[in-house]
């Protein structure tokens, strides 16, 4: 019961990280600034339940996923790795990421799907955190993978729909801070998936096959 405890706070705060509330806020602000609060409420609903069903399809269909296409746990543990490090260096950098792209458009209720659900909420950064953890779990990692995803995602909706006033509350500069230590744990945590990888590959070969 602590092992799941444990995990239950690894993949929280793995995408409390890739997938940060006050992070997304700027965001959401910057998309939304020509809608009242009730279109602010509607979409932040509809982008939120989109983004959590996308990335739980991939966290109950991942391992058949590796199947398909043949891909190993090393290979994607470095390459999952090496994409989250570029986010999280991205976002220290005060940088737009690249992997997120990110764009200026006109202000419609569309937005909630694109780009507000995807990539921004269900990026190819979160979908990768998401089935890191699936490679080697149970029906209950996967459970409780979906429950601290779905968290996140109602974490988001109140911050989406609290903005305007947590941006007056707590200050642009405060929220800009907030993202860059993100950035720096997201960078840590690709650092790790890659290191992860590296040792599965060389120190454990017979899992390559599996």
């Amino acid at each position: 019961m602590e092992n799941l405890w444990l995990f239950a706070i690894g993949v929280f705060t793995a995408f409390f990280a890739i997938n940060s509330p006050p992070g997304n806020i700027p965001i959401f602000l910057s998309l939304t600034k020509a809608a009242d609060a009730k279109t602010k409420k509607k979409i932040s609903r509809k982008a939120t339940f989109t983004a959590f069903i996308i990335v739980s399809g991939f966290i109950i269909i991942g391992k058949y996923v590796f199947d398909l296409f043949g891909i190993t746990i090393p290979a994607f543990k470095i390459t999952g790795g090496i994409l989250i490090f570029f986010v999280g260096f991205e976002m220290i950098r005060a940088q737009e990421s690249s992997i997120d792209n990110q764009t200026e458009i006109n202000f419609n209720e569309g937005i909630s799907i694109s780009p507000l659900a995807i990539p921004i909420l269900a990026g190819p950064g979160t979908i990768v955190t998401a089935m890191n953890y699936t490679t080697n779990a149970g029906y209950i990692e996967l459970l409780i993978i979906v429950v601290m995803f779905a968290l996140i995602m109602y974490l988001n909706h109140l911050a989406f729909i609290s903005s305007d006033y947590l941006v007056r509350y707590i200050g642009k500069n405060k929220i800009v801070v907030i993202e860059k230590i993100m950035g720096l744990i997201i960078a840590i945590i690709g650092t790790n998936m890659f290191i992860e990888g590296v040792n599965l590959a060389f120190l454990t070969p017979n899992l390559i096959s599996n």
